[in-house]
């Protein structure tokens, strides 16, 4: 399976943004904060340990800010492994050779350096530490070390380096691109995040630095225009739909953190100067990430932003900053139709991801990735705050600390996953409840960011801190298709891989001919639920599978209905397909029945009309609910005698009913959170 973006190592250890537009992270909060204070939640100790310096050699292709005089740089570790006695030791990526004290990828990467920046500016400017500024000058001066200067590629960076400060523009494991500062990457999108943010927080204090961040800003900016915007306007077909041709590789995700530092440059910055690049840069990867919205209320992915253009079929909670980047976008260009698809992000298809799986690393389509790590928790926590800020929607503001919850125990192993007394956090949870007690760059610099962000609003850390533990959960559930009784012209088919170049199959997956049945048991359930077979649709095919319960028809999948390949990197798409009628609440299980040649099923989508998540703690209670139904539904949420502020949002997060009591008012394709 492609992993796009990410670094991974082998295992469980491969576990392993948005600054709330800072608006979230240093205005005080919008909702009333608990009187008594509380010890701030950010502890910058372990990402400290985690730094360093390094000399490194100025050339006419890589240099820094001050070189001859300051020759050391500031890096950060990619790795800390545990040891025992509640120690780290720091390592790098790729196998480790003693004689020459290199590592096959390296010691400190672009990727890292550019997030610990954005960590140590949004401490210091919310604190005034003046620790954190000097860490974020060091730390951007590596950065900006790491960027070519000259030649055909000026502007893109090495990802790379040693522990001797030698560039590794090639390491093993390869990256792409390769060399990796031969066209546009994921760490050119987070070299434009901290810059952007670095000239931002060094305007008035140091206009001399800040200046010198100009122009790699504007390096930066023109390597994202000549290799990325430079095709605005042109797109690519996939499956049929038309999906835009100018994301920073492809990617929703990458484009969504560089547009971060796009529009903090731009704020800073007046009209007719350089800014006014950036606000360019801005607006069209702006339009570009909107466009990546997918599905309806009732159906896969729920108004999703996609993250990656070349699928129509991946989700995952890394990096999935599109929500961010557009408010951002959207309050930088004073432009609202930028935000709306933020918000059908944000009070769409999140309260659907928490009331199900959380925050994992992979649905393609079915969750077949469960682990959870810091990188998407915060990607959610960060999305829900920033589009609540810029669309003056307080629900998202609870739904955002719901998300948080994930660091303090709401996860798998039911323990939490960040310890503000250390700073550390762990590096992912496993679908099955395994924590890898790691604690690396990114799991720890993207548990500090949360932690900013509940220090500067105290009501959305109380919110998380009540939200630690989960007590229920009955959100979608996958049935696996070869789960079935089968009669007829049906078997098991056990794929040579379940990566299909763009999606996965969740395991092995059944074939269906014509005159087949294939009848599953459903799990139980106290209401109507809404069956999404996810279906390997193939241009060409006449197989028609109709489902039924009982005596009701619920829909069909047509194997055929899909559009042209065009730039998909499988012929074939793997997607959920939506039934139209939902199963009735007495139905204990569906049938297919296949006519007109053969199809693959690979598993049913099971989701309740109304999704449950009951968390607790800290001594209160919170449920949130949510809907895929076309009407009003009541659903209790405690016995006669609790008393519940229960609050009901529409489908874009507009507070439409407040109300005590025992009961909650859920709308169509909205969510509904009751506390006490």
């Amino acid at each position: 399976m492609t992993t796009r973006g990410r670094r991974v190592r082998s295992g469980l250890g491969a576990l392993g943004l948005a600054a709330t537009l800072t608006l979230g992270l240093l205005e005080p909060a919008q909702a009333s904060s608990p009187a008594t204070v509380t010890a701030p939640l950010t502890n910058l100790s372990h990402l400290n340990f985690l730094t360093d310096r390094v000399t490194v050699k100025d050339t006419a292709d890589h240099s820094t800010y001050h070189l001859s005089t300051e020759p050391q740089i500031g890096v950060v570790w990619v790795y800390a492994d545990p040891r025992p006695g509640n120690t780290f030791e720091r390592v790098g990526g790729g196998a480790y050779d003693s004689a020459t004290n290199h590592w096959g990828q390296g010691a400190y990467d672009g990727d890292d350096i550019s997030r610990a920046a954005v960590v140590y500016l949004r401490q210091w400017r919310a604190t005034g530490d003046q620790a954190s500024r000097e860490q974020a000058y060091q730390q951007l001066r590596g950065l900006a070390y790491l960027q070519t200067l000259t030649g055909a590629h000026a502007g893109d960076s090495v990802l790379w380096m040693q522990p001797d400060g030698e560039l590794n523009p090639s390491p093993t494991p390869t990256d792409t691109p390769n060399p990796s500062d031969s066209g546009p990457s994921y760490w050119l999108a987070r070299s434009l995040w901290a810059f952007g943010e670095g000239y931002a927080a060094f305007a008035h204090s140091d206009p001399e630095f800040a200046a010198f961040l100009r122009s790699r800003m504007d390096l930066a900016i023109g390597a994202l225009n000549r290799d990325v915007l430079s095709k605005y306007g042109q797109y690519q077909v996939i499956h049929g739909v038309k999906v835009p041709a100018w994301l920073i590789v492809d990617g929703a995700d990458a484009s969504s953190e560089a547009m971060l530092g796009l529009a903090a440059y731009a704020r800073a910055t007046p009209p007719g100067t350089s800014g006014d690049t950036a606000r360019s840069a801005l607006r069209k990867l702006g339009v570009g990430v909107a466009k990546m919205s997918a599905g309806t209320t009732t159906s896969w992915p729920y108004r999703a932003l996609l993250p990656w253009a070349l699928s129509r079929s991946d989700w995952h909670a890394w990096g999935a900053q599109m929500p961010a980047g557009l408010a951002a976008a959207s309050v930088t260009l004073h432009d609202r139709s930028l935000l709306q698809p933020a918000i059908a992000d944000a009070a769409g298809f999140t309260p659907h991801l928490l009331t199900s799986t959380g925050a994992v690393n992979g649905l393609l389509p079915t969750p077949t990735d469960g682990t959870t790590i810091a990188y998407g928790a915060d990607a959610r926590v960060e999305s829900l705050l920033a589009v609540a800020t810029a669309s003056d929607r307080p629900g998202l503001r609870t739904l955002a600390g719901i998300a948080a919850g994930w660091f303090f125990g709401q996860n798998a192993a039911g323990t939490a996953v960040y310890d503000p007394a250390t700073g550390v956090t762990n590096d992912g949870v496993s679908a099955t409840g395994t924590v890898n007690q790691g604690s690396g760059a990114e799991s720890t610099i993207h548990g500090l960011l949360t932690m900013q962000l509940l220090d500067a609003n105290p009501d959305i850390a109380a919110v998380a801190r009540s939200s630690a533990s989960i007590r229920s959960r009955d959100g979608q559930r996958v049935v696996e298709a070869e789960s079935g009784k089968l009669t007829g012209n049906a078997s098991v088919v056990v794929p040579a891989s379940t990566w299909t170049g763009e999606s996965a199959w969740s395991g092995s997956y059944l074939t269906v001919g014509s005159g087949s049945t294939a009848t599953w048991q459903l799990p139980a359930a106290t209401g109507e639920r809404r069956i999404e077979p996810v279906a390997e649709l193939t241009p060409g095919s006449t197989a028609v599978s109709t489902f039924t319960a009982g005596r009701q028809m619920l829909g069909q999948v047509r194997y055929g209905a899909t559009g042209a390949q065009g730039n998909a990197p499988s012929p074939t798409e793997l997607t959920p397909v939506d039934l139209r009628s939902p199963v009735p609440a007495a139905a204990t299980t569906v049938t297919a029945r296949t006519r007109g040649g053969s199809g693959n099923l690979d598993a049913l989508l099971v989701t309740p009309v109304v999704s449950t998540l009951s968390l607790t703690g800290d001594g209160h209670r919170t449920v949130l609910l949510n809907s895929v139904s076309r009407s009003r539904e009541l659903v209790a949420v405690g016995g006669p005698r609790d008393r519940l502020t229960v609050n009901s949002y529409d489908r874009n997060g507009a507070l439409v009913q407040t109300r005590t009591g025992s009961t909650a008012l859920v709308l169509p394709g909205g969510f509904t959170i009751a506390r006490n």
